[in-house]
């Protein structure tokens, strides 16, 4: 185990992998990864399935041909696709969701980008998708629009493990809690055993300083400044609502609580070091999932920030503030973070269908059908 990444873990971060492909599974890559350098769960998206199962063709081969006989459309073979792969995941993160008592070992797939301005039918969506890969180390990813809370909500009521994504901004963090915290509530007073259901909520990093650095114009130095200051603001209103009466009740009744889960943490921009979003939010009961050259670049020079574990709420409040004097509206950022979020998942959904279609079409008439 690395000690950069060991000391990352110690410090109370879980860290989790964010990517997955078939040739990842069957060739122990991600076996070597969770024995060998502290991973502890998997998160995926649209994006990161459209690049496995577009440049992994021939890992998806047979199944593809199988799926081609059996006359479904690109929609269903994607899903029978990525289920499969995900399912495989679960299989082996289960040990350590057994070895955590549910903290970790979790493994994230996304109901239909389409969807995220659809409450009932991302509902419907994150049954199926239960039902599909059928693990208990599931979690299913609702993006948090304003449509996607009261289906964040719901979900949890029934039982069902939650990642809620696509977050940018403080306010909207706050109303994804709430909604955890309804859920949550919901599903004990239905029946459910709470102690089962996980939740982590994805707020988005690196892409705040890449458009806050645009709308800057140039080098100053406010530059680089948002990103870890919204994400450290995030975490005192966790750690606020962590003492809520309503969370204690949770967790009294063995709830996990939802921790922040910190997303996009690939560096953008050359200019940064390329473990800012690692090193600079090392804090405590919160995960970080890396694209696996972020992981790597922790692994061999990714030193912990003197600051990181006793943030300076004050100070992050002082970097907004300052961006705020300097006619940068946060609250425009988050929602055109949110919409372009949404906007490029569809469109990788929907290259990534056009792919499986052509896929199934050559199949089939490979097959003489």
């Amino acid at each position: 185990m690395s000690d950069h990444l060991r000391d990352l873990a110690h410090a109370g971060v879980s860290i989790w992998l964010d990517d997955l492909d078939r040739g990842r599974l069957a060739g122990g890559g991600l076996a070597e990864l969770v024995r060998d350098s502290s991973v502890t769960g998997v998160t995926t998206n649209p994006s990161i399935f459209e690049k496995a199962i577009s440049a992994g063709s021939a890992s998806y081969a047979e199944q593809i041909h199988e799926l081609a006989l059996r006359g479904v459309d690109a929609v269903e073979a994607v899903r029978a696709m990525t289920a499969f792969d995900v399912r495989w995941a679960c299989d082996i993160l289960e040990p350590t969701y057994e070895r955590t008592s549910g903290r970790d070992g979790w493994v994230s797939i996304e109901v239909d980008p389409r969807l995220a301005r659809d409450t009932e039918a991302t509902v419907a969506e994150a049954k199926a998708l239960q039902w599909t890969v059928d693990r208990r180390n599931l979690l299913v990813k609702i993006p948090a629009t304003r449509e996607g809370l009261p289906a964040i909500a719901a979900v949890l009521a029934e039982g069902i493990s939650v990642n809620a994504t696509l977050i940018f901004s403080v306010e909207r963090y706050e109303e994804v809690l709430d909604a955890w915290l309804s859920g949550l509530e919901r599903a004990r007073a239905n029946g459910h055993d709470v102690t089962r259901i996980g939740s982590v909520a994805s707020f988005f990093v690196s892409r705040v300083d890449t458009e806050v650095d645009r709308r800057l114009g140039g080098r100053t130095p406010m530059n680089g400044t948002a990103a870890i200051a919204n994400a450290r603001l995030a975490y005192e209103v966790f750690s606020e609502a962590r003492r809520s009466e309503r969370c204690a009740a949770l967790e009294e009744a063995g709830a996990q609580v939802q921790r922040p889960l910190w997303a996009s943490t690939g560096v953008k921009d050359p200019a940064y070091e390329d473990t800012r979003y690692v090193s600079g939010l090392a804090l405590a009961d919160t995960v970080n999932t890396m694209p696996e050259a972020t992981l790597n670049a922790v692994r061999d020079h990714g030193e912990l920030r003197v600051d990181a574990g006793a943030p300076s709420y004050a100070a992050a409040r002082q970097a907004l503030d300052a961006l705020a004097a300097a006619a940068v509206d946060l609250d425009d950022v988050a929602a055109t973070l949110e919409a372009e979020g949404v906007e490029k998942f569809v469109q990788s959904w929907t290259n990534l269908l056009d792919a499986v279609d052509a896929a199934l079409a050559g199949a089939r008439e490979k097959a003489g059908r």
